[in-house]
């Protein structure tokens, strides 16, 4: 299992969290003032009815007047309207807020991962990022469009109302504050406990949609070994474990409501009895006690309303929990100072003291070694050198190290000892742009994106013509069955090109590789997955794309080894031979056995 984008904040945390989503609100000042203007505007509203009750009643029970009734019925009738007018402004205001917080976020997230180091992504499922940008954001967007602008409301509705309140009689409001004691040790129980499992479910959650992600993509294998048993109890395993979260969550979050209308409706009964014998003594009028009573519903219904949604506001909180945990992931680092430049149509390094240094494609290892984690080395004392031009190849066993070379050469990770240089410059000083710029790879794995075969051959340089994508295509030799589909380069690839077979996907892959015109190219075990045939029709096009470059080829099949400058035999991390194909046959040694045993398989 993949390391988890959860959270172990503290409580102390969540109040982070929140200042860290208030802060979203001040890219957005207009909507957010206006948004808390007009909610003002429609809290006031409601708490001006309240109060016109008070006189209305006393008139129509005491000195009733019909001219004074029609007076106060329109002026109720306008500050309903004004009312109404200032809550829709509001929410559509905060609504569009809540729209800006989310695009931005979604941006800022993107963007950051794409400045992520590959380790990141070797330690993070799929399905787990996936349940970061989708539920995550979904329930943050679904708290800030409506508890933020219910929040703000009940803030106003509360303070005002409590004002009104006392101003009708402070012994009727000392009470309504006696009953808020035990609203508030209600609710800081019940959150306590909501908090923990709300994390504890969007936790699951993403932990389940990592592994229904990882599942939908290995289907064939799946299937080929008759598994289809076991993913499902391993499935209905993680099921349970979220419905079990989930309910934990659910069964806090719905005591609010149920212990909130009980409070405020015994709140409101010690209101009217009590407000029964203020009016008998004549401390209070009618009206002031149908007021007042108005004002106790006004006071506890935005409070349970604000309860209700705590379920929304918590899960919100656990997956801004996650959201942030996502970009505080530590970006990755380039302190490479040499630049890529062009000077009359030539590529140079340009040095910090502004010298300018040929691009050849000259790649030494000195005394490299590597490890994926601090206190296990994957590499140990590599020491290669290829000229300009040279095709070296990397044979040996899985996980002998031949992938991780390569990794190097792009800077996908920083080595722990030695030097590698890039035309006697290294690697490290490099701008890691830069690198990349003069690099292209074929890998055994290809991914292609959802778009047409133009469009992805372009992807190796966005600014080829379409003459200079038809270029790389028959380069690739891949221009011949791109013309025989129905719609030729424009025909609509689906996602990673699954309606084209394993070859013609890797005849786009060389053919992306083609239009970026590397200095480098590596080939990672590019005709493992084809057949025979389809093995000769690529390896065509690679011989025509690693003319005049250097080439680092990791081979599956060692017949496309034997015309390398240099191979490389690998152990456990270690060259245990080099030479070219002669030369290591002559030895009698790992590379004679694997060529031997290639030859008995064939």
């Amino acid at each position: 299992m993949s390391k988890q984008l959860r959270s172990t904040v503290t409580s102390k945390n969540m109040g982070a969290t929140i200042k860290r989503l208030v802060k979203y609100f001040t890219y957005y000042k207009g909507l957010f003032i206006f948004g808390i203007l007009f909610t003002i505007v429609g809290s006031l509203g409601g708490i001006v009815f309240n109060t016109m009750l008070s006189p209305i009643i006393d008139m129509l029970t005491t000195n009733y007047s019909l001219a004074v009734f029609i007076r106060y019925l329109a002026i109720m009738v306008f500050v309903t309207l004004f009312a109404a007018a200032g809550q829709y402004l509001g929410s559509l205001f905060m609504g569009r807020l809540a729209q800006n917080i989310i695009h931005k976020i979604h941006e800022e997230m993107f963007v950051h991962m794409e400045t992520l180091p590959m380790n990141f992504f070797d330690t993070h499922a799929q399905g787990e990022l996936m349940s970061t940008f989708t539920n995550d954001v979904d329930i943050l967007n679904q708290a800030l469009e409506q508890s933020v602008a219910q929040i703000l409301t009940s803030i106003i509705t509360i303070t005002g109302t409590f004002i009104m309140m006392l101003m009708i009689s402070v012994y009727l409001t000392a009470m309504i504050l006696g009953m808020l004691v035990f609203v508030f040790i209600a609710v800081r129980f019940i959150g306590k406990k909501s908090t923990r499992n709300f994390r504890r479910q969007q936790s699951q959650l993403s932990i389940m949609n990592g592994y229904i992600a990882e599942m939908m993509t290995g289907q064939k294998v799946i299937k080929v070994f008759n598994h289809e048993d076991e993913t499902i109890e391993q499935f209905k395993e993680q099921n349970e474990a979220l419905r079990q979260s989930s309910t934990d969550a659910t069964t806090f979050s719905v005591m609010i409501m149920p212990i909130m209308g009980s409070l405020s409706f015994v709140a409101y009964s010690l209101a009217a009895m009590l407000g029964g014998f203020l009016v008998v003594g004549g401390m209070m009028s009618v009206g002031n006690i149908a007021a007042f009573l108005q004002f106790v519903r006004s006071f506890f219904n935005p409070i349970t309303q604000v309860s209700n949604q705590l379920n929304t506001i918590l899960a919100a909180l656990a997956g801004a929990e996650r959201i942030f945990a996502l970009l505080d992931e530590l970006s990755e680092v380039d302190h490479g100072e040499v630049k890529l430049v062009t000077h009359e149509d030539k590529k140079y390094w340009q040095l910090p003291n502004g010298e300018l240094k040929a691009l050849e494609g000259a790649i030494t290892f000195e005394d490299v070694n590597f490890g994926y984690v601090e206190d296990k080395l994957v590499l140990k004392n590599i020491n290669l050198y290829a000229k300009p031009g040279q095709k070296i190849a990397f044979v040996g066993s899985t996980g002998a190290g031949k992938t991780t070379i390569t990794n190097l050469i792009n800077r996908f990770y920083e080595i722990n000892d030695g030097n590698i240089l890039y035309d006697g410059i290294k690697l490290n000083e490099i701008s890691k742009f830069d690198i990349r710029s003069t690099l292209s790879m074929v890998l055994q794995d290809v991914n292609l994106f959802e778009g047409t075969i133009k469009e992805n051959i372009r992807y190796g340089r966005l600014d080829a013509s379409d003459e200079d994508v038809i270029e790389a295509a028959k380069l690739a030799n891949a221009d011949y069955f791109i013309r025989t589909l129905p719609d030729g380069y424009d025909t609509v690839l689906t996602v990673n090109g699954d309606n084209l077979s394993q070859g013609e996907r890797q005849l786009l892959s060389i053919a992306r590789a083609a239009i970026a015109n590397p200095t480098i190219l590596i080939l990672d075990e590019a005709t493992s997955s084809v057949d025979t045939r389809t093995e000769k029709l690529i390896a065509k096009g690679m011989d025509k794309l690693m003319k005049g470059r250097t080439t680092f080829v990791i081979a599956h099949r060692l017949s496309t080894v034997r015309d390398a400058n240099a191979i490389m035999v690998l152990e456990q991390g270690e060259i245990i031979e080099r030479g070219d194909h002669d030369v290591l046959m002559d030895l009698k040694g790992r590379y004679y056995d694997l060529n031997v045993g290639t030859i008995i398989l064939e």
